[in-house]
This record gives C-alpha cells, structure tokens and sequence, in this order.
C-alpha cells in the first residue's frame, strides 16, 4: 500500500526504483543511483516521497564549455578585452630573443678566412677554407672544403702549422672557429657543433610538445626559460669544442620549449579570425632579430660577449610566473574547471567586467562541473583516430620538404662552386636570404587571407615543385645547348636561370614550411596541440638538418638530394588536397571535435549543384563515421562542412 501511494505521488505511471538502485524499463538495462530526496519529501515522517529525474551520465559535459571559441571567449570579449591584449603582447617579445638564438650560428661559426704566420712573416694568405672567398684574396693554395680533412699529398704540408690567424667576417674579432683552430683536420667540429643546436631543437620540440599536453603550457614555458639561462649562459664559459657542442644541444632542447609554449599559448588566445595575422606578427618580429643580428655582433666583437647579450634578455622572461596564466582554452579542454573558473574571474577583474554579461552562463555551468576530476590526452591517442593521423602526416611531411628543399634552393643561388656565387660578401649573402624570408611572409597574408590555409599551402607548394623541376630539368638541357657552337647561349644564361628559380624556390619553399606549421596547430585539438605542434617542428628540424648534413660531405649527393625532395613535393600536392580548411573556423577542443575536420571541396559547389561530398547533418546517420552514437548526438545542427561552429 506504501509503495501504491508514492506511485500516486510520482505521477502514476513513473516506476519507482527497486532497492538495488535499477531502473526499470531504462535503455539498455543501465542501472542509476538512487534519486536524492528533497528536504521537502523528508520535511515529516508521514511525507510522499516525490520522483526526482534522473542526472544526466557522468561521461557528458555542458556543451557551453566544451564551446570555447562560440561561448567563453566572447564572454571574456575576445581580443577586446584589454587583458588578452597585454597576453599576446606578452607572446609577441619573446620571439625577438629567439629570433636572436636561432640566427647565431650564422656568426658563432661562421668559417673565416686564414693563414699561417709561421709561413709568410709579412702576413701574406697561404690558404683559404672558402674557395670563393681564395679567388679575391690572391691564395698561392687553395685548401678543400671544410667537410672533408685534408688529403695526405699535395697542400697536407701547409696544415702543418702551430699559429693560425684568422679574419672572420661576420663582424667578430674571435668566434668558435678561431678560438680553438677548427681547420684542416678539425673542419668537421664545426658541422657537429651546428648539429647540436638543431639536434636539441629536435627533441625539445618532441618531448616538450607532449609534457605541455599533460602539465600544461606555462610550467614548459617558465621551466624551459629557467634552463635555457643556465645552459645558454655557461655556452660562453666553455673551455673546449666538446663542451661547446653539448651545452648547444641542451640550449636548442630549452629554445624548443619556449618557441612551442609560446606558439600554442598564442594560438588558443585568438578567436578565429585573428589567429594568422597574430602568429604572422610574431613571425616579423623573429625576423627583426634576424636583421638585427650583423649588428649586435659588430657591437660585441667577441663570441662569448654575443651569445650572452644573446641569452640574458630571457631574464625578463622569469616575470612570465607572475603576470602570465595558464592557456584557458587548454584548462576547459581538459575538464580542469576549478581552475578554469578561478582564472575566468581573474580575467573579469582584470577587464572590469561583471556577471551581467555572462549571456549563455559559462560562470554557472563551471560550478556545476567543478567536481569532474580532469581528462588529459596523450598525443598517441591520434593513432587510433581515423582522420586525424592523415592530417598530421601530411604536414609533417609538408613541413619536412619545404625547410629540406630550401637548402638546396640556396646552395644554388648562394654556390657551392665558385662559378655560381652571385655576392662576395657576408652580409650581402646574410641579408638576401633574410630578404626572401620576409617577402615571403609578407605574400602569405594576402594569399592566406584570399584562398585559405589549404588553397594557400597548395599554391606555394605548385610554386615549389615548379621551381625545383625546372631546375633541374630545364637547366640541364640549357647547359647541353650551350655546347653547341651555333647555339648562341652561354654559361652565364645558365646561371642567370639557376638564380631566378632558385629565388623563386626559397620563397615559395619558406612559406610551405611556415603554413605548415601554422595548418598544424589549428587542426590539432586542444588536448594534444602540444604533441601536435611538437611533430610539425620536429619535421621542419629535420629539414633544416639536411644542410650542415651536406656541408659535412662537402656538397656529395646534392643533386639527389634535390632529386628527392622534388619527387617529395610532386606527392605533398597530392595530399594536401585532403586536407580540411581551417580559416574562419573554431579550434577542436578534443579528439572527437579534430575528427570533425572533415574534407571539403577546394572550390565552392555552384547554385543548385549537388555536392559529391556529404555534409555534416547527412554524415550523423551514418554510423561507420563515427565510433560511438554519443559523438554523432553531440555534433551541433549549425555546423560547417568542416564539421565545426563558425562565428
């Protein structure tokens, strides 16, 4: 009779819970927890016990939250608010320090000019390490490249010398060349010194990216720029070229974790439409460092007075622990909301806003999750993924070709002959390449801005491909007309050709390297952006590798190695036409939302034409897309082709 009179109560025909907590009649035979009773169903001994819905399962979360570019940045008002300005800021000067850095061993190790006292008492050139640098100063003996030792005959005897004396011409007095007499049979110590730093990059970005998914960007950032002054700083105390090459190394892994934190802290700060132009203006401002470089070495004059005016700028960095938060986006992804709500309150009181803006009620949806205990991702979780991998693959690959096929493109211009060298002097050679560098990223805003992140990417990739074949191809058969007596050209045609592609394939190459980089970390979820970024940048390392590689072989295999990375961008065009489009769209916050990312076509379908790809809404009843029902519900109505919410 109890249990017929709470059944009257409870609505009638609503079935109470048996005393094991089941529910009868619930999908699947789930069972629940019993229902809370209300301080007004036990106000008295004699009270009706009312029926109190069901919570909902513990694995869903509040759609507001998991909305951060649709939700909570437009509540905290996004780059308008005068806090997320000081923040990016803050991303921003940095990268003149790592412009610094990463630039240095263009002086650090530069090869200068030599010759032996005990040879010539009146100072006269017995040798040279550049071949086109012995052609202008009048060497009775020219010395083979620097990647090879010196062969037992013919110049073995002039390296027989206790006294060398050097004139370098990066604008320093003394730099690791001259201090420990890296010639003749030492040569291949600078090209170990030269790996080490990019080595170190390797590795920092690898490991650093995956530690950030899992503590957090602001204790890789802050840790790394504690032990990059540590390592950076004793790099000039060094006493031999063993313990140069070392501390380089952990200098490169310490640089890598502040240039990755800083990319992600700065990419999850932006809403959607202002994330290229803020990482294109961190981009210059490296570049500046780069300009500035011939200068803050003709001011130091000394390799050991530069690298620590290089390194004790990131002393100002140690400031970060106090003025810079964690990335919020990174905190919500991760379902760490106690944190997330302390630091939206910091950016309320920092931006003087109040509640009253909280339109969709981000503040009380964070206090009915605090409870949830947080969700971190491993970047090996891609693997089981069935388009994210691809995605990830395809720019690391393009990643790896354009810093790799930029070498040769400038082994071209620059010569490793001496017949092919358009300059004869340091900082001319020193500021072309620096010049291309910056027109190329000044044509990718507008190019970005116009076609995309893939239509850009596959346009200077084209341009790429083009430039490297016909080098290769159309350069060959030039130089076999000119051999011809009535032909009518000769090896200056040539030359003059190799120049202009070779120009050409710099510039394109570099913006391929560079929009990898940046297609990467906005396809990559919130959860693993870190790991993400950290494969896109090692590729890009081991592309840049390929150069002291080559100089330590003395230029042997380049033109297979040209070979290569041109068959490499024929298949990277081919792939980048599965990539998403990412412009204008909201950052995945979790492996489901990068999923989402799906391919649509590169133009536009016209009126009243039927589309060969499914929309999103037609993608929902298809269950071999997806792996759970629960990930198909949670897809939004509004979305894009691309499968995400755009603004």
């Amino acid at each position: 009779m109890a249990i017929d009179r709470r059944r009257e109560a409870g609505g009638g025909g609503r079935p109470l819970p048996e005393e094991n907590g089941s529910v009868p009649g619930a999908a699947g035979g789930a069972t629940a927890s019993p229902p809370v009773p209300s301080p007004a169903s036990t106000a008295g001994a004699g009270a009706e016990i009312q029926a109190v819905p069901l919570p909902p399962p513990a694995a869903t979360c509040s759609p507001v939250l998991l909305d951060y570019d649709g939700s909570v940045l437009p509540f905290l008002g996004g780059l308008g608010g005068k806090y997320q300005r000081i923040l990016v800021l803050l991303t921003w000067v940095p990268a003149l320090f790592i412009g610094f850095s990463k630039f240095s061993d263009s002086f650090l190790l530069d090869q200068p000019d030599f010759w032996c006292r005990e040879a010539d008492g009146q100072g006269n050139w017995s040798g040279s390490l550049a071949p086109s640098h012995a052609n202008r100063s009048g060497n009775s003996s020219i010395f083979p490249p620097p990647g090879l030792p010196t062969p037992a005959g013919g110049n073995a005897s002039e390296c027989d010398c206790h006294e060398w004396h050097y004139r370098i011409r990066a604008g320093l007095v003394q730099n690791v060349v001259s201090k420990w007499d890296l010639v003749c049979d030492s040569a291949w110590k600078v090209h170990i010194a030269k790996f080490s730093l990019l080595v170190g990059l390797i590795f920092g970005h690898l490991i650093t990216g995956c530690i950030a998914d899992w503590v957090g960007r602001r204790p890789i950032l802050l840790f790394s720029v504690i032990f990059i002054l540590v390592f950076g700083l004793t790099v000039a105390l060094s006493v031999n070229v063993t313990m140069f090459s070392t501390l380089r190394f952990f200098e490169g892994f310490c640089l890598a974790g502040i240039l990755l934190s800083l990319y992600a802290l700065r990419i999850e700060l932006c809403p959607p439409g202002h994330r290229f132009m803020i990482t294109m203006v961190a981009s210059f401002i490296e570049m500046a460092g780069q300009f500035l470089m011939p200068g803050l070495a003709a001011l130091c004059r000394d390799w050991q007075v530069l690298q620590a005016v290089i390194i004790c700028p990131f002393l100002l960095m140690l400031l970060y622990w106090i003025v810079f938060p964690e990335s919020l986006r990174w905190l919500m992804a991760t379902q760490q909301f106690e944190a997330s709500k302390e630091l939206i309150l910091q950016f309320m009181h920092k931006n003087r806003m109040t509640t009253e803006s909280d339109i969709k009620g981000v503040v009380p949806e964070l206090e009915k999750e605090i409870a949830r205990r947080p969700k971190k991702v491993c970047i090996v979780k891609v693997v089981g993924t069935r388009n994210l991998w691809k995605n990830i693959v395809v720019l690391c690959v393009n990643s790896l070709t354009g810093y790799g096929i930029h070498h040769c493109f400038a082994k071209s211009m620059m010569g490793h002959e001496a017949k092919m060298t358009i300059t004869q002097n340091f900082y001319a050679d020193y500021y072309t390449m620096a010049g291309i560098a910056l027109a190329s990223c000044l044509a990718m805003c507008p190019v970005v801005g116009f076609l995309g992140r893939r239509g850009g990417l596959l346009l200077f990739m084209i341009l790429t491909a083009l430039a490297s074949l016909l080098q290769l191809g159309l350069l060959n058969l030039i130089g076999k007309y000119s051999q011809l007596p009535d032909s009518g050209m000769s090896d200056s045609v040539k030359d003059k050709f190799s120049t202009a592609f070779s120009i050409v394939g710099m510039f394109s190459s570099h913006a391929v390297g560079s929009l990898s980089v940046f297609f990467c970390a906005e396809i990559t979820p919130t959860v693993i952006r870190g790991g993400g970024l950290g494969l896109v940048l090692a590729s890009a390392g081991f592309g840049r590798l390929t150069a002291p590689i080559m100089e330590l072989h003395n230029q042997k295999g380049y033109f297979l190695h040209h070979v290569i990375f041109a068959c490499c961008t024929l298949i990277c065009i081919i792939c980048i036409l599965l990539l998403p489009e990412s412009k204008n769209q909201n950052l995945p916050e979790n492996i489901p939302d990068g999923e989402h990312y799906t391919r649509q076509p590169l133009l536009p379908h016209k009126k009243g034409e039927q589309p060969l790809l499914l929309t999103n809404s037609e993608l929902k009843d298809y269950s071999g897309l997806h792996d759970s029902a629960a990930v198909s519900d949670g897809i939004s109505e509004n979305t894009t082709a691309n499968g995400m919410k755009s603004m």
